[in-house]
């Protein structure tokens, strides 16, 4: 069972939602109002859903200071938009997902499943139980059994997408990996050619890596090809 935020302004939804967790087999922590959230110790938490179009703080505002406080639980946006300039902007704020308004309660709880599963993925140790490697690029350790991140020795909060994008980079060092190869091997789904979440992704993990400059420490792009970290 996971605990699973909901944060949006109608009650209606928020009571759909979670009798749909529910019946998943999740536990619902609801909240009508992001400084609700804000005001809480959400450790337990596993994943939030928030709405985007509340009012006071709506939630993209959230979804930053959720990740400014270091929560890296996976989120998904709900918005009425179906609009790609808000949906990019959700992902630059470190959101996972999103899904347009109205939506289908049972797909929700299956987008929730499969976040929570990359969680367990990218988390876990390997079946024997033993570590299942660590890589060292130029001051960028990446370990992972613990399912950690350090820059210089200073840890680095990633949440379980960019880490799996950061761990399958890793792995392939000296050898590019195209967005369609990122995106189905982390996502886990179909990728399209219009698909902008990896570049969106890929950049929130440049700002956390300390690597934007013109010239890249660790994450390169290949222009028309893809990613990869030089061996």
């Amino acid at each position: 069972m996971a605990n699973i935020m909901i944060v949006d302004d109608e009650i209606e939804i928020l009571d759909l939602i979670e009798v749909y967790l529910q019946n998943a087999g999740h536990n619902a922590i609801k909240y009508n109002h992001p400084a609700q959230a804000l005001e809480n110790d959400l450790s337990h938490i596993d994943l939030a859903v928030l709405d985007v179009m509340m009012p006071d703080i709506d939630g993209f505002s959230l979804c930053r200071q959720l990740r400014d406080k270091g929560y890296t639980f996976p989120i998904i946006m709900l918005t009425a938009k179906d609009d790609d300039k808000d949906k990019i902007n959700g992902l630059v704020l470190g959101a996972d997902d999103y899904m347009v308004k109205p939506f289908n309660p049972q797909e929700l709880v299956a987008r929730i499943g499969a976040q929570l599963r990359r969680i367990t993925k990218y988390s876990a140790a390997d079946a024997n139980g033993h570590a299942s490697g660590i890589y060292d690029i130029n001051g960028l350790v990446v370990n992972e059994d613990a399912h950690t991140c350090t820059l210089y020795g200073k840890k680095i909060d990633l949440t379980p997408i960019e880490f799996g994008i950061l761990l399958l980079l890793c792995k392939n060092r000296g050898k590019v990996m195209s967005s369609e190869t990122i995106f189905e091997t982390v996502w886990g789904e179909k990728y399209l050619d219009s698909n902008n979440t990896v570049i969106v992704h890929v950049q929130n993990l440049r700002h956390k890596l300390e690597d934007t400059g013109k010239r890249k420490k660790f994450i390169q792009t290949v222009w028309g090809v893809g990613y990869k970290i030089n061996e």
